[in-house]
């Protein structure tokens, strides 16, 4: 009896042996985990994305960020920042704005953000975005905004130029606020925007891309509006705008608050000339099941448009000037 009860101590001892050695190794992991954001030119880490902007302050610096969702944010007030994840999609910013407006306040001389995720920003006056872009440059490449009020929101800063490539935008805008719609994208008097291979989808409200801005250029790019809610426009030039709309892909959906052309030009006013607006080679039908007549192009500037070769579906008229 003696022999064999002898046995059953040691896993007792052997399990409190194992533990004693995993504790510490456990300690020596956590130790050097990664900080979930490092300025790369000093590498200084931190743990909140404030410290990290004001960490490199007026000069130019790059934040890179971990994998992660983070219940953070930021405003930029100075200096030339790139934001970055070095695998895109897997760096969440979920729920969380500065100053009830957005993940990112940015109002320096610029700004880069590349690889990042923004999700379910929602703020009382209905304009909660992933970027508030309220002065300087932005370009956004390969990053994804969905299930909020707005995408990218901007104020009015004339000099400035947003880039936007490889960037999808899912389930966003709303009509609900007593100010008007937010959309997937709302520029102000901003000098320049550019959209190329990017992906607008699944609206539910508002317009696709709204923008002030003088020059848009808006190119390679899909708008696939067959699941939409209560969508209006997939482009709206209120203001009106030179450059170009060319080589896009338009589906517009059954459920509509305002069917009743794909791209506004000049809708709100002719506060900037419209002549030359190039408007080619995109190609714009109706989703599946959905007949109703509709125009491609409705235009209110006046002016002379450059609409070139478009594939039109069943429904559509080509022009309207109203």
């Amino acid at each position: 009896m003696d022999h064999d009860a002898r046995p059953l101590l040691v896993f007792p001892v052997l399990f409190g042996m194992l533990a004693a050695i995993a504790l510490p190794t456990a300690a020596v992991l956590a130790q050097q985990a990664p900080p979930p954001y490092t300025v790369v030119e000093t590498g200084q880490g931190f743990s909140r994305l404030q410290q990290a902007v004001d960490a490199i302050g007026d000069s130019r610096g790059t934040i890179a960020i971990v994998p992660g969702r983070y219940a953070d944010c930021a405003v930029q007030s100075e200096g030339f920042i790139s934001y970055l994840s070095a695998e895109p999609g897997v760096a969440v910013f979920d729920a969380r704005t500065c100053e009830g407006k957005a993940a990112l306040v940015l109002r320096g001389r610029g700004a880069e953000v590349s690889g990042l995720v923004f999700q379910n920003m929602h703020v009382p006056d209905y304009n909660g975005a992933g970027i508030r872009l309220e002065q300087g440059d932005l370009t956004v490449a390969e990053s994804w905004f969905r299930d909020s009020q707005q995408g990218i929101l901007t104020a009015d800063h004339a000099p400035g130029r947003l880039t936007i490539d490889r960037s999808t935008f899912t389930r966003l805008g709303t009509c609900e606020g007593s100010g008007g719609c937010a959309h997937s994208i709302y520029t102000g008097e901003y000098g320049h925007l550019r959209v190329t291979r990017s992906r607008f989808e699944e609206g539910r409200g508002g317009h696709y891309v709204k923008s002030r801005a003088v020059r848009v250029d808006i190119a390679s790019s899909s708008f696939d509006d067959s699941k939409g809610r209560g969508t209006n426009y997939m482009i709206d030039l209120p203001d009106g705008a030179t450059g170009q709309i060319s080589n896009n892909w338009f589906v517009q959906g059954r459920d509509k608050e305002n069917y009743s052309a794909f791209i506004a030009v000049a809708a709100e006013g002719a506060e900037h000339s419209s002549n030359g607006l190039a408007i080619l080679g995109n190609d714009a039908r109706l989703a599946p099941g959905v007949e109703r007549s509709t125009t491609f192009v409705a235009d209110w500037s006046g002016d002379r448009l450059a609409l070139g070769e478009n594939a039109l579906g069943p429904g559509l008229e080509r022009f309207e000037r109203r």
